[in-house]
């Protein structure tokens, strides 16, 4: 594997873990720690005298930032290294594109005071398009990742039921991480003292709104879980060892991650398990797109790259 292909894969992971840190700075209530101020924190290019909830969030912009800079090497290098058409130069702009856009949500939820004990519906919808655009930003940073490691380019051609399954299990996993965003902040708003009361918090029709939604992402979540472990080996069908263990990844990961549902449900959703919770989703939408890339691949191609430029150090 190619250094650049490598540094690919390493701002995939990085990302992630900005995206895991975020949610406990939304988990611990940390989000309002630089107040409404964005970029700064509370006015200031660096705090004096932080509070933890300041140092939650300031680390998690300053990480946000560091991730923004890689992709934007990322982007610099591939197009050094990589020929026009090559399709890891449209993964790499789009990378950056929904970095932006990544961003600018962020930033808005700040702006707009949509964090801490912020409890409206204007919260929840932003968290839930915050949610839809960092699976975007992941799909496109593993294409690209994937493509730089020698993937085949996408196509379409004869696979119209291979695209069809691919973008229904894509549209089931971010419905489900849609309802899981919101499920996620019903939890921080208004824990439960104990199981019985959460589940008559859940049913009652007096109960804040965001209560009530949160019943719907079990349902969503099992009969994805279930259309993935059906699907995921139907679509990696014929495709070769790495699409089947892809499939048995998605498979397996679906499972896992049903079960740590259910143990969140009993444990009142600890943060620590929020956590793990979303890291295993990323790992499905990951492994999902990866699947997806090998059932929809086209014939490999002869593709020539400045050997030298991508062997290079990193540009500084």
């Amino acid at each position: 594997m190619s250094r650049l292909a490598r540094f690919a894969w390493i701002v995939l992971a990085c990302n992630v873990a900005v995206i895991v840190w975020g949610a406990y700075v939304r988990a611990t209530g940390s989000g309002a720690g630089c107040g409404s101020h964005w970029p700064l924190c509370n006015g200031e290019v660096v705090p004096r005298a932080p509070s933890v909830a300041t140092l939650i969030e300031y680390s998690h912009r300053l990480t946000s930032g560091l991730a923004l800079i890689a992709v934007v090497v990322l982007l610099i290098w591939i197009r050094r290294a990589c020929p026009p058409g090559h399709p890891a130069r449209l993964g790499g702009a789009l990378s950056l594109l929904f970095m932006l856009t990544e961003a600018a949500v962020g930033a808005g939820l700040v702006l707009f005071q949509l964090v801490a004990d912020n409890a409206s519906m204007a919260r929840a919808l932003f968290m839930a398009v915050h949610l839809l655009n960092t699976f975007v930003l992941l799909a496109c940073l593993t294409l690209t990742a994937w493509w730089l490691s020698g993937g085949d380019r996408v196509s379409l051609a004869g696979r119209i039921p291979a695209a069809t399954g691919v973008a229904a299990g894509c549209a089931a996993l971010l419905l489900v991480s849609s309802s899981g965003a919101v499920a996620a902040l019903g939890d921080t708003l208004f824990p439960s003292a104990s199981l019985s009361e959460a589940l008559r918090a859940d049913l009652s029709a007096t109960s804040h709104a965001l209560i009530r939604l949160r019943v719907l992402h079990p349902v969503l979540a099992i009969a994805a879980a279930f259309g993935l472990i059906v699907g995921a080996p139907r679509l990696a069908s014929g495709r070769g060892r790495t699409a089947g263990r892809l499939a048995t990844t998605v498979a397996g990961l679906s499972a896992l991650q049903i079960a740590l549902g259910f143990l969140n449900v009993l444990l009142l959703a600890p943060v620590w398990l929020q956590l793990i919770h979303l890291i295993v989703a990323d790992a499905i939408w990951i492994a999902f797109v990866l699947l997806g890339a090998s059932a929809l691949a086209a014939a490999p191609q002869p593709v020539f790259i400045n050997s030298q430029v991508l062997n290079a150090q990193l540009p500084r």
